[in-house]
């Protein structure tokens, strides 16, 4: 069978990794123009990022399950 569960875990894996880094990009891009600071040493410790920080970590611990199975 061309797609077995390590191919589709694959693929999630990667989407999220994806949709994660693209989406906590532009959340970083809104939190810095409103805080109208170039440099903020707590701008990762928002609450906004909390979401974007748990779709990659679900996506990483899928791309390991599914590397490894």
């Amino acid at each position: 069978m061309f797609f077995s569960m390590e191919w589709i875990s694959g693929f999630t894996a990667i989407a999220l990794l994806i949709v994660g880094l693209v989406g906590q990009a532009f959340e970083m891009k809104k939190i810095r123009l409103a805080q109208d600071e170039l440099a903020s040493a707590n701008i990762f410790l928002n609450k906004k990022n909390f979401k974007w920080y748990a779709i990659i970590g679900v996506g990483m611990i899928l791309w390991y399950a599914a590397e490894r199975s």
